[in-house]
Order: C-alpha cells, then sequence, then structure tokens
C-alpha cells in the first residue's frame, strides 16, 4: 500500500500585494479561501511596492500595522514581511523562497480576477502555476477580462481555480481616492 505524501502536505494560502491600504476585501476573500480550499493558514504577504504599479501611499510600517491590526482576531490569518529576507517584489521569487523553506506545504496563490488580466506581465508567470496553486477571485468590472486573458489561455486548467463568490466592490486605490 502506498501513501500519498500530498494528503500530508500543509495547505497554505498566500495573499500577496502592497496593501496600500489594506481593507475588508482583503479579509472578505481571505475567509473564503480558508474555507473553501481548507487551508490550515493565510498569510497575508506584504510588499515594499508592487512592480507593476507607482509607489505606495502609505508606508511599509502604516501597512503592516495596519493590516495586523486587521487581522488580529483571525486566528488562521497572518500578516509577514519577506523583502528583507529575498531581496525581491516578485511573486515567482516568494514563492520559490516559501518552497524551499518548507517542503511540507502545498500553496494556494491567491490573487483577484483584475490581476489574472496582467498576469503575463509579472516575472517568470508561467512557473508561478509550478509552486503554487493559483486562485482567482471573481472582482467586479473584471471577471470577463480575467477568463479571457492572456494567462487564462495560456495556463493550463489544472494550474488554477476560479472563484466566483459575492463580489465586494472595494479596493485599495477606491478607498485611497477618499
Amino acid at each position: 500500500m502506498q501513501i500519498s505524501l500530498k494528503k500530508n502536505l500543509n495547505k497554505i494560502g498566500i495573499l500577496g500585494g502592497t496593501f496600500d491600504p489594506p481593507h475588508i476585501g482583503h479579509l472578505y476573500i481571505s475567509k473564503i479561501a480558508l474555507t473553501k480550499l481548507k487551508l490550515k493558514k493565510l498569510i497575508w504577504i506584504i510588499t515594499k511596492k508592487n512592480p507593476l504599479k507607482q509607489k505606495p501611499y502609505l508606508s511599509l510600517k502604516t501597512r503592516i500595522k495596519l493590516s495586523k491590526y486587521m487581522t488580529k482576531k483571525e486566528k488562521k490569518i497572518f500578516v509577514r514581511y519577506f523583502g528583507d529576507k529575498i531581496k525581491s517584489e516578485n511573486s515567482f521569487d516568494l514563492l520559490n523562497y516559501l518552497n524551499k523553506k518548507n517542503k511540507k506545504n502545498k500553496l494556494f496563490f491567491l490573487m483577484g480576477a483584475d490581476n489574472l488580466v496582467q498576469f503575463h506581465k509579472w516575472k517568470n508567470w508561467k512557473k508561478i502555476s509550478r509552486l503554487a496553486k493559483i486562485v482567482i477571485f471573481a472582482r467586479t468590472k473584471y471577471s470577463i477580462k480575467a477568463l479571457n486573458s492572456i494567462a487564462a489561455k495560456k495556463l493550463n486548467k489544472n494550474e488554477w481555480i476560479y472563484i466566483n463568490s459575492k463580489k465586494m466592490n472595494i479596493s485599495s486605490s477606491l478607498i485611497r481616492k477618499f
């Protein structure tokens, strides 16, 4: 009788980003991911800067503090910063680092549908699916664009999951406008 190692792996969710600022939408998809994917834990990984966006509005220290405050009652959600350890803001480098640190984890990389639209512009985007299962959350006005994106067409269907839950029309950029 052969025992599959995959069943013994810890399922860990990764939600990376600038969190500029963190908001209820981040928390909402985190809770859905924990439940639907049966994750052991979920890590919000704060980055100094998104390589495809302008400089963040809030300081890194403030974004980490706000994220920790927002998740303080959540027993399975943790806030981390790895920029000083991996010296990169790229998701590929981060996931590669996390996989090497603990081979007993199966990673699930969470992102909004808006990110899937530009995913083909990310560093080593095709290789990210080898490091983690990609989990896409529907976002208002982005679902059709995301499902017809270059990445959606080029990635194998077993490399990503699309979760079409109730959408929250909120984003960090929308909050910054106020």
